[in-house]
């Protein structure tokens, strides 16, 4: 979904520009539609309340992974592992999730199992990871801790995939894609608004006799002015309270949350579209007893990322905050499993296309004023 022209550019300046622009840190590598704005927003020059959270860590950059997207996992030795993909790389990277030092990398560019073109969005649900493959036009399903490449599915369905969330069923997992196919009359701009209808694909994966089966169930989108998706990535979803949260990235509309119910019926309510400035990008939801919780949702700031965290069961705003250096970011992942690092959980964010940048939750809780979590 890259602008073509405009992506050999930016890579055509990696390698002989030595002058950083002004209005971001990013390296630009790869500008795709939801980032086709003249300036590049700053949080520095917002003028939004938010408090400063400090990061816990950020992992060694590598701009030429292009860093998108992370989710973690606990290894059978009850470490912690974050898993990042990267898009310009074709491959994901493996880090400390207590530390962020860097463990190993998996894949490369190709086709067949086990290689991946431009991984995005990824999920860990129990021994599985699942990363879309935006250019493979696919999702790639792995076992882990061996990283064994089980299934792809969604090749004769997908156009643009970007985003996805994965919830288990009783005998089987269900897994919705975000599909950012363009206009077919201009590839930089979203289609009209009566084709919006198959922005977002559901998937049915079952373990069939000598490996896994993967099923298209429906695709669904709303086409109203008020409930389509013009510019779609991240979506997440709450299972006890029925809800399905989509980011709509497109600017011109207005960026913002759109509240969904589970089966893909726009509820006719939005989140935060007085609140986010820039963009909202990446989703997080920290799950406490009794349906109680906090969303994380990001505003897409270029110097540094603001976030935004919501009541759960409400959708009240109770506050922002942003890192000392996290910046541009794409994909978040809440890990609330605890150790002795981060007896609460921790929260990961992409910091510039280069890095993850981890965010102790008893630091959010703390600046943000929030209620204790109780898990149990």
């Amino acid at each position: 979904m890259s602008l073509r022209l405009l992506a050999f550019a930016f890579a055509s300046c990696l390698v002989a520009c030595t002058t950083t622009p002004v209005t971001a840190p990013s390296a630009q590598l790869d500008r795709e539609p939801d980032e086709a704005m003249e300036v590049d927003p700053l949080l520095s020059q917002a003028d939004l309340p938010h408090k400063v959270v400090a990061e816990a860590f950020i992992t060694a950059a590598t701009a030429q992974d292009n860093v998108d997207s992370p989710a973690s996992w606990r290894a059978p030795d009850d470490k912690r592992w974050l898993i990042a993909t990267g898009k310009a790389s074709d491959r994901l990277i493996v880090y400390d999730g207590d530390t962020g030092a860097t463990l190993r990398t998996v894949g490369g560019p190709g086709t067949a199992l086990g290689q991946m073109q431009r991984p995005n969005g990824i999920a860990v649900i129990d021994d599985y990871v699942m990363v879309v493959e935006r250019d493979n036009q696919r999702v790639q399903m792995f076992q882990l801790p061996d990283f064994k490449p089980l299934l792809a599915f969604g090749a004769d369905d997908l156009k643009q995939p970007y985003g996805l969330w994965v919830r288990a069923q009783k005998d089987s997992y269900e897994v919705i894609v975000s599909d950012n196919y363009m206009s077919a009359q201009n590839e930089d701009l979203p289609p009209p608004l009566a084709e919006l209808g198959e922005r977002y694909k559901r998937y049915q994966l079952r373990r069939v006799p000598g490996g896994w089966q993967a099923r298209l169930m429906e695709t669904f989108g709303d086409t109203t002015q008020a409930g389509a998706i013009r510019i779609a990535e991240s979506v997440s979803g709450d299972i006890e309270h029925d809800r399905l949260l989509l980011a709509e990235e497109d600017i011109a509309t207005g960026t913002r949350l759109r509240e969904y119910s589970l089966d893909g019926t726009y509820r006719g309510r939005d989140i935060g579209a007085d609140l986010f400035k820039a963009q909202a990008e990446g989703m997080a939801l920290m799950r406490c007893a009794g349906g109680t919780g906090f969303w994380i949702a990001t505003d897409q700031f270029k110097d540094r990322s603001l976030f935004h965290v919501f009541d759960r069961v409400t959708l009240r705003h109770l506050g922002a905050f942003a890192g000392n250096k996290t910046a541009n970011t794409d994909g978040v992942w809440l890990d609330q499993s605890a150790d002795a690092r981060f007896p609460q959980g921790v929260f990961y964010a992409v910091d510039d296309d280069q890095a993850v940048a981890a965010f102790d939750w008893r630091d959010i809780s703390k600046a943000l004023s929030l209620p204790a979590c109780r898990t149990k």
